[in-house]
């Protein structure tokens, strides 16, 4: 079997590299590079429980960072901000303590990801009631449906503020009023991973008790996220192990990225409003040049309740593996489907819940645009799909049947 460099070097250089599967990994920006590098070797790189220089100086740096993406957010106080190792470990910490020591009932969306569903998914094993909220064809949560299924007996809601395949903006302020009205004492989670940088939200004014929050998600370095826990929510920890400066996520805290994740929220907010209106013009721009190709079909909503950075487009006759290839010999890289499912050869449960046939779940392409991006780079995405697409579908058995 030819290695990727082989088939590089067969294929030829790309006339360009655009990259947009920032779903599930991103380049980070020098600046956020240079903020995080002295946290390494020069400064701050002590034990930030420990009482000496380096330790101080680490402890201070991290709250700095937390007291920053706290005013961010809008939460009350750093306190209120558990740093992790990324957004998987912030939906468990939300999810699992929060009912450690309860019974009764979670609601949670068809479309939410992996990372809310599979933890929930446990607790049902474990005597839990799971709700699975049903949604429309754009990924739209079902109100009347929510509204039904929230009672006395529930526990938690958990949900996503923006779904991160289809980038559907839930009505995440309508979710809560409800979830309120119902049950004051129902715990409210949001994974706000696709969300922070990209719409505005307060989690004061939103009244959610758990928020997560993710680094890579607006290009801050991997392994590293947050979970603000609102002042008086009851959550226990989920592992164990030496207690450094937070009481929910044992173990010594890693400075550099906490550092470089609140450099990335800076450069994210710092321009907030064009910063989005940028990602809108890019979105719009390479969803319309695509939806040019023949029998293509956009996955999830149009406009303003979509997520300024998301782009999810099927190619009917097309496995979405074989047009990521390529796709990725031209110089564009973008992800298939659900990165989470492709491993094992399962379409998107997010495609499947908005009603997508299988052929049309296995050929979607999801990407993702960022401030970094410009109009030459989507001209050339788009030039470089039409022939992919052709050729993918020229060797295609649904195609020719």
């Amino acid at each position: 079997m030819q290695n990727v460099k082989e088939l590089l070097k067969y294929h030829g250089e790309a006339e360009r590299e655009v990259y947009l599967d920032l779903e599930n990994s991103a380049p980070v920006p020098s600046e956020v590079l240079e903020e995080m590098l002295p946290y390494f070797h020069s400064k701050a790189y002590g034990n930030p429980t420990l009482t000496h220089k380096q330790g101080w100086e680490a402890y201070e740096a991290i709250m700095e960072s937390a007291s920053f993406i706290a005013r961010l957010i809008g939460a009350s106080s750093p306190n209120e901000l558990c740093f992790t190792s990324g957004e998987v470990e912030a939906n468990s910490l939300a999810i699992l303590g929060s009912v450690i020591n309860k019974k009764g009932k979670i609601i949670v969306s068809t479309v939410d990801p992996l990372t809310i569903l599979l933890p929930v998914e446990m607790l049902e094993k474990k005597g839990f009631e799971a709700i699975k909220v049903p949604v429309d064809s754009e990924g739209f949560v079902n109100l009347d449906y929510f509204s039904k299924a929230v009672d006395k007996n529930t526990v938690l809601v958990s949900t996503s503020i923006v779904n991160n395949e289809i980038g559907t903006i839930q009505p995440f302020k309508e979710i809560v009023e409800i979830a309120r009205d119902k049950n004051p004492d129902v715990i409210i989670h949001m994974d706000a991973s696709d969300a922070y940088g990209r719409i505005p939200f307060n989690v004061r004014k939103l009244d959610v008790d758990l928020l997560t929050l993710s680094s890579y998600k607006i290009m801050g370095p991997r392994g590293v996220a947050a979970l603000y826990v609102k002042e008086g929510i009851k959550v226990e920890r989920i592992i164990e192990g030496p207690i450094g400066t937070q009481s929910l996520w044992p173990g010594v805290e890693n400075t550099p990225l906490i550092v470089g994740f609140k450099k990335a929220s800076q450069l994210a907010f710092e321009k907030f409003e064009e910063n989005v209106s940028h990602m809108k013009k890019l979105r719009d721009m390479l969803i319309n040049g695509l939806l040019s190709i023949e029998e293509t079909i956009l996955n999830g909503p149009r406009g303003e309740k979509r997520a300024p950075d998301n782009v999810n487009i099927s190619f009917l006759h097309c496995e979405g593996e074989s047009l990521t290839i390529e796709l990725s010999f031209r110089g564009v890289y973008v992800s298939s489907g659900s990165a989470c499912t492709r491993r094992i050869l399962q379409p998107s449960h997010v495609l499947i819940a908005i009603g997508r046939e299988y052929e049309a779940a296995h050929g979607s392409i999801l990407m993702k645009v960022s401030r970094y991006h410009g109009v030459d780079d989507m001209k050339y995405v788009i030039e470089s799909f039409k022939p992919a697409v052709e050729r993918i579908r020229s060797i295609s058995p649904t195609r020719r049947m």
